[in-house]
């Protein structure tokens, strides 16, 4: 599905089922060198059972055009963006790593038009290694292999996720390299990582949520580990908000390690 958001059009996976934006709605948004298929056993499964999804391929990447957003917030508006021109007045949002502050930022914007905020693979603040944000400036496909090593706890997938066999370091690393060829204008990679490592607003989104909160961990995680994520944690118990977590034995992609553990929690988390 295209949508024409701020001008550029944009891609969005609706899991396989035509649109309705009468249903209840999940945004899927994806981290740094990622696009919408990352989500796709948990956006398909959501599709197939009452949800209306759109799994977004961010601006400047992969099949979206528009200009790539350089920080937290300005992906947020987007979002904003996104629903408006999808005639969506109420949603989900379900983010991994680089989105999972996005969601969050943009859940913080939006208020009550935001039912549930799910932060996969979070960590607040979420620095980059300064060596990992040059190679991704001057050595990407170095960089691409550096996260690629950093993120698994696996190298084959469950069957539930793309299928028997699948290996998963070698089809992370083919679609980096198809995202970060896809905007020849940005290098999305480097944009991507500077906007994770100089967003600052983490702790006052959180207090300013008035959604529950649903975290989504990996035990494993050499990327965003789990315990960085206390931060956001205990703003928002602190807060008062409705927060539940979920800690898995797996890496920085849930989505692919642990699929169906993943889509769970997403699954009682949105039913709740």
């Amino acid at each position: 599905m295209e949508l024409l958001v701020n001008g550029a059009r944009t891609y969005c996976y609706t899991g396989g089922k035509a649109f309705d934006a009468a249903k209840p709605t999940v945004v899927f948004i994806h981290g740094v060198l990622n696009d919408h298929s990352v989500w796709i056993l948990q956006s398909r499964y959501l599709a197939n059972h009452g949800f209306n999804v759109l799994a977004v391929d961010l601006p400047g990447h992969a099949r979206s055009q528009g200009e790539a957003p350089a920080t937290v917030e300005a992906a947020a508006d987007f979002i904003a963006a996104l629903l408006d021109a999808a005639g969506v007045q109420r949603a989900a949002l379900v983010g991994h790593s680089w989105g999972s502050l996005i969601a969050l930022e943009a859940a913080a914007r939006l208020k009550d038009r935001i039912t549930h905020a799910v932060l996969v693979g979070t960590a607040y603040p979420m620095k980059v290694s300064p060596a990992l944000i040059e190679a991704s400036l001057n050595e990407p496909e170095k960089a691409l292999k550096m996260i690629n090593v950093f993120s698994r706890s696996t190298l084959a997938a469950p069957p539930s996720a793309f299928g028997p066999g699948t290996w998963i370091y070698g089809g992370s690393m083919a679609l980096g390299r198809r995202v970060l060829r896809s905007n020849p204008k940005v290098n999305v990679f480097h944009r991507g990582f500077v906007a994770c490592d100089s967003y600052a607003g983490g702790e006052a989104a959180m207090k300013s949520l008035t959604c529950p909160v649903l975290f989504v961990l990996g035990a494993l995680d050499q990327m965003t580990q789990a315990k960085s994520a206390r931060p956001l944690i205990d703003t928002a118990k602190a807060a008062g908000k409705a927060v539940r977590v979920v800690t898995l034995p797996v890496g920085h992609h849930q989505m692919t390690e642990t699929p169906d553990d993943t889509l769970f929690a997403i699954r009682d988390f949105l039913q709740a």
